[in-house]
């Protein structure tokens, strides 16, 4: 048997939008429509309930309450496309899930375990906490790593870790700051947040089986934490019902004048966010 290559699609620069076209016409014809927050999401209402569709690259999630209408989506995918059913959700690009009665548990502890295999760590050490406290790193400390490929690569997969990990989101963006030219003091101080995670590797995000959808949030700041251009940090978290939905640690665009100041800006980022 022979099989005669009529178009490639990956490796040309236009296949992500072919390929996005081409997905987003088989499922709108399906009976779904594009989210007007992220276009990779498709939602369709129907009296049965509300399914939605998360897609990622050629990967994606179905959920919803019309257990008919998601097996017709299916259906009408592997027509169209090769496609694997892998069954009730347990791993998605590194985020691990599980469920209980009690409701949903998210975590990356195979991806931690990985990326401590690549730091190759030389000791078994843990730590309580991500940083020591009241620390503030410049660009100036310590001298200048001879290749920083594998700090850019570490911290690079630790911003993607705190999708799943709130507790170190003020770390990594601190962290983040130096990658175009960090120096050893920076990297010790990245070393301790991968110990941190080693001895903190089982810790998951739960989301309550709930019906309550109040929204909560809190917001705080720092007042000219940056010794290098004085300015603030704001930080945020989103609670709806007793599900952890959004953080964030954001350096403010502006140096504040005063410590309420500060405070007001970090509000003003977590309305801005929000609505």
């Amino acid at each position: 048997m022979v099989c005669r290559l009529r178009r490639s699609l990956y490796g040309l620069k236009q296949a992500p939008r072919a390929w996005f076209e081409r997905f987003a016409s088989v499922v709108t014809a399906a009976g779904f429509s594009p989210s007007a927050h992220d276009p990779a999401l498709f939602v369709h209402t129907s009296p049965h309930g509300r399914t939605l569709l998360l897609l990622y690259v050629d990967d994606m999630i179905i959920t919803g309450d019309d257990p008919e209408y998601i097996a017709f989506v299916k259906a009408r995918l592997r027509d169209q496309f090769l496609m694997t059913d892998l069954g009730p959700l347990r791993y998605f690009l590194g985020i691990e899930v599980s469920s209980t009665s009690d409701g949903f548990y998210i975590s990356q502890e195979k991806y931690i375990q990985d990326l401590l295999a690549c730091a190759a760590l030389g000791d078994e050490r843990t730590v309580e906490t991500p940083m020591e406290l009241n620390v503030k790193l410049q660009l100036t400390d310590g001298d200048p790593l001879s290749d920083s490929t594998r700090y850019r690569h570490l911290v690079g997969s630790l911003v993607y870790l705190a999708v799943t990990r709130p507790d170190i989101s003020y770390p990594v963006h601190i962290l983040s700051q130096f990658v175009s030219a960090p120096t050893t003091v920076h990297y010790s101080h990245l070393l301790r947040v991968l110990r941190y995670l080693r001895g903190t590797i089982t810790r998951r995000l739960f989301f309550p089986r709930s019906r309550s959808l109040q929204l909560q949030c809190y917001s705080d700041a720092t007042w000219a934490s940056d010794p290098s251009d004085r300015r603030s940090l704001s930080a945020y978290c989103v609670f709806l019902g007793g599900s952890l939905i959004a953080w964030k640690t954001k350096k403010q665009t502006a140096v504040s004048h005063s410590s309420v100041e500060a405070e007001l800006r970090a509000m003003a980022l977590l309305t801005a966010e929000v609505t």
